[in-house]
């Protein structure tokens, strides 16, 4: 089988294609710059390069393939908009897939987007799936909450270098997920047969609030955070003044995401059917408590190492022989 990763640089993207190596599977990996995805290569993935929203790209790319795996979206970095990436992107995916015989496609949704309609990513999410549905491929769609490694940015870095950490109007409690479980599931679908055409919800195994990750990683880094809180009619006001003008769209459209995490509605789902029908444990699922843990264990050993190493270097110079100074002036 040979198996298609699209957007196998990100985050969740590599792990998938770091999974699927491991697991023995001719994995290639569409990719905008070689030279970004050479430790793909290294891993033992072939490369060819696409572009989603190039579509005369994709045909050589899709030849031969199996399944495709698409961990793709747009990144906040990019210049293309959401739209461009998250929805004619995809649609050209879906449909070159569907003329190369494609025989699955494994797509990453959000969970509960069909609430969301008014937020952009999770309206083209939804209308996504639905194209996919009807595109006639054999699909699994997988529906995230967030990933654990979202944290370390968000409130990690910020709270162990005396940083704000921002937090938004009612804060959602989230089922964040480690990207190396979700991986774990994306792969396994392949073989799977119960999982065609059906969607499941991935998310960890419990919902976070704001207020409790910050709890925990001040116990676990021993600093106290500073927290700054963004009224979220404040947000609305700069979406609401960004999309006056074009070089805003792109930035409103993100921002409009906060109603989301910001909502006080949780986003978190049942796992039980999900972990039989995939034949996975749920014990082996790694816990946000557990993640922070190893994290902050790391970094405070590593500061404690680079503590112990100024104090050691600072008590050899005090150590100098007054007679050796002395001789170096007078020579």
């Amino acid at each position: 089988m040979t198996l298609l990763i699209v957007g196998a640089t990100g985050t969740l993207g590599r792990q998938v294609a770091r999974r699927a190596i491991d697991e023995g599977y001719k994995v290639r990996c569409l990719v905008r710059s070689t030279k970004r995805a050479a430790f793909l290569k290294e891993w033992g993935a072939e490369l060819v390069r696409g572009d989603l929203c190039k579509p005369e790209t994709l045909t050589e790319a899709l030849t031969g393939v199996t399944a495709i795996i698409d961990a793709a979206t747009s990144r906040p970095t990019d210049s293309l908009t959401i739209k461009q990436v998250d929805w004619d992107g995809k649609v050209a995916l879906i449909q070159a897939a569907k003329a190369a015989g494609v025989e699955r496609f494994i797509f990453f949704s959000i969970l509960d987007a069909e609430k969301y309609q008014d937020v952009p990513l999770m309206e083209i999410k939804r209308c996504t799936e639905l194209y996919l549905a009807e595109s006639g491929l054999n699909y699994t769609i997988l529906r995230l909450a967030g990933f654990l490694q979202g944290l370390i940015g968000q409130y990690g870095i910020p709270i162990l270098e005396n940083q704000p950490v921002w937090v938004t109007g009612a804060s959602s409690p989230v089922a964040y997920m480690d990207t190396l479980d979700i991986a774990k599931f994306a792969v396994r679908a392949l073989n799977v047969p119960e999982t065609q055409n059906q969607a499941y919800p991935l998310v960890g195994t419990r919902a976070w609030s704001a207020e409790e990750i910050i709890n925990l990683c001040e116990r676990l880094s021993g600093k106290e955070a500073k927290i700054t809180r963004m009224p979220i009619n404040l947000l609305r006001a700069v979406q609401g003044f960004l999309r006056f003008f074009q070089w805003g769209w792109n930035v409103a459209d993100r921002l409009a995401f906060t109603e989301v995490v910001a909502s006080g509605k949780p986003l978190n789902a049942s796992m039980e059917q999900v972990y039989t029908v995939f034949g996975l444990e749920q014990e082996q699922t790694t816990t946000l408590e557990s993640y922070l843990q190893e994290y902050f264990g790391r970094i405070m050993k590593k500061l404690k190492e680079l503590d112990y190493d100024k104090a050691k270097n600072k008590k050899q110079k005090n150590k100098k022989s007054p007679m050796k100074q002395s001789s170096k002036v007078n020579s």
